[in-house]
């Protein structure tokens, strides 16, 4: 029982419901930034290189099985049938959706720190009874 209620207490507090929240809109703010990357900049960075299609850029490290029955030059139907590959375009991609991820989270915490100013780190000035001790003790260290 000590343990169902410490459970309680675990995920009833404020950062493992804040965490819960951010992982459930991280996930789908990780599908829009793959839409944005597909269907928007892929194909802008394939019109003005002539066309080309960074998906199917690979290189093949394994033989193609002999009942292969898909697209030679299709990166996902070699994938799919399980052809050892290094996936070139796949991994240009990756690279370009982890970039405007990281960007559009550079923005999101540089607004957040305008927002929320850190706090100065001077320290606070010693109240005049300290001040008064440290007199005192100094006085009687040098007269004593």
């Amino acid at each position: 029982m000590a343990l169902v209620s410490e459970f309680k207490s675990f995920i009833a507090r404020g950062n493992v419901l804040d965490l819960a929240v951010g992982v459930i809109i991280g996930g789908a703010f990780g599908t829009i930034v793959s839409s944005v990357t597909d269907d928007l900049i892929m194909p802008v960075i394939g019109a003005v290189t002539g066309g080309v299609d960074f998906s199917n850029h690979f290189i093949q490290l394994g033989t193609i099985p002999g009942d292969f029955k898909g697209d030679l030059n299709s990166y996902a139907d070699l994938k799919k049938a399980g052809v050892a590959m290094l996936g070139l375009g796949a991994f240009v991609t990756a690279i370009i959706k982890f970039l405007i991820l990281a960007f559009i989270i550079f923005l999101i915490v540089r607004q957040a720190n305008k927002l929320f100013p850190k706090p100065d780190a001077t320290p606070a000035a010693e109240p005049a009874e300290v001040t008064l001790l440290r007199e005192i003790r100094d006085s009687l260290q040098k007269n004593g």
